[in-house]
């Protein structure tokens, strides 16, 4: 439970190093709004990492084994391509900001392939529960240091400084990966490339409903992903520094996703998971929508605190729903491909439907923004009638064919 905590916080410092910390390097750079968010793309690895995926379960490196040789490979390029991306210019040279943030996010991606099958193979069924909330722990741990740290620290000294050390605050990581035992061998792993490639894929598609739930996945958090794409240049346009952003915001808000996500557990240990996805997906939206109620406000410490409250204990309680649904969908002959095909379709709101969202904002306002990007999670609970019916029990057989 330990590594797996250690293992979510190597996942979760990457993620924010090349969306919020960077998005406030570029604004207090002078950069346009509109290229801001067109940023968003370098996060295309984490929507595409399914391509590669299925070497992770086909070949082993020479050293530490199946797992753990890629694992530490991924981190050891993980930290050298950070601590590059503190030298580069957001306002001299964007296009090369825009390769160093792209070797960031497909080591990160990396990483998370080999993070999520290492969890799935080491973990009994019994254990995959409580592994992967430890996981989701480390991960919050692992924002709130690379964003809400480097936000303060960002106020005191450069910003290459910034990624140095948070680059280096993944050498731990490295020696967990080394020390941790690597799983069990799993019978029936794939013997060729095409086999990692084909066999995950038909065995996914022979199920019931197989698209249905990719279409689901894909959508069921796309309002709260577009919104949180914006959220740090809206904080800094409405009047917040980058210290109270780091404090209120990550700080307050890390604990309260935290709690997000226990209560969430809680719940569908009473409510199930089918009930938890339309109960925390119709919280998801109505905390999208205090965004607005914000932008109305204004500088206000306490309407700040307020929203970013409900926002992040909803986003646990929706996240815990989400991994707990996804968890049943994988074979662990072909754990590394599956888990990313699906996490990979997660993440795609967070990249494509994000890279328009500083033109949107510029276009309606923030205020209209954010009561858009609460609509727009109506699609995605629409599919709960198919993919979770209200009454009907979650039962992770029910999709197989």
């Amino acid at each position: 439970m330990i590594v797996s905590a250690v293992m979510g916080f190597s996942c979760g410092l990457p993620l924010l190093l090349t969306i919020s910390v960077l998005q406030a390097w570029m604004k207090k750079q002078g950069v346009d709004l509109t290229v801001i968010g067109i940023f968003s793309l370098v996060g295309l690895p984490y929507t595409l990492k399914f391509l590669w995926a299925p070497v992770f379960d086909r070949f082993t490196l020479p050293f530490l084994g199946r797992r753990k040789g890629w694992l530490v490979t991924a981190q050891v390029l993980l930290i050298l391509s950070i601590c590059t991306l503190g030298f580069t210019k957001p306002a001299k040279a964007p296009f090369m900001v825009a390769f160093v943030a792209l070797l960031v996010t497909f080591f990160s991606a990396s990483q998370d392939i080999v993070v999520d099958a290492y969890r799935r193979e080491d973990l009994t069924d019994n254990e995959l529960g409580l592994g992967s909330s430890m996981y989701i722990y480390g991960y919050r741990i692992g924002m709130l240091l690379a964003s809400g740290g480097g936000l303060i620290m960002a106020d005191h000294i450069p910003f290459s400084m910034v990624y140095i050390i948070l680059g280096l605050c993944l050498i731990p990581e490295v020696v967990v990966s080394c020390l941790t035992p690597e799983p069990a061998n799993i019978p029936g792993k794939p013997t060729s490339i095409s086999e990692a490639v084909i066999e995950p894929l038909k065995e996914y598609f022979s199920r019931q409903g197989a698209v249905y739930i990719l279409i689901f996945i894909l959508l069921y958090k796309i309002g709260d992903s577009m919104a949180g794409a914006m959220t740090t240049p809206f904080y800094l346009d409405i009047g917040f520094s980058m210290s109270e952003i780091g404090t209120i915001v990550k700080l307050f808000g890390f604990w309260a996703t935290l709690g997000g996500t226990f209560a969430g557990g809680v719940i569908m240990l009473k409510l199930g998971i089918n009930k938890s996805l339309w109960i925390f997906g119709f919280l998801q939206a109505v905390s999208t929508a205090g965004f607005a109620l914000l932008a109305v406000t204004g500088h206000s410490i306490a309407m700040l605190a307020a929203v970013i409250a409900f926002e992040n204990i909803a986003s646990g309680m929706g996240t815990a729903a989400y991994a707990a649904f996804m968890a049943a969908m994988t074979d662990k002959r072909f754990t590394a491909t599956q888990y990313a095909l699906l996490t990979s379709l997660m993440g795609i709101p967070r990249v494509m439907a994000s890279a328009p969202t500083g033109y949107l904002a510029k276009l309606f306002g923030w205020e209209n923004f954010f009561l858009f990007c609460t609509f727009a999670a109506l699609p995605g609970m629409l599919l709960l009638f198919k993919c979770a019916p209200w009454n009907k029990p979650h039962n992770s057989t029910q999709y197989r064919a």
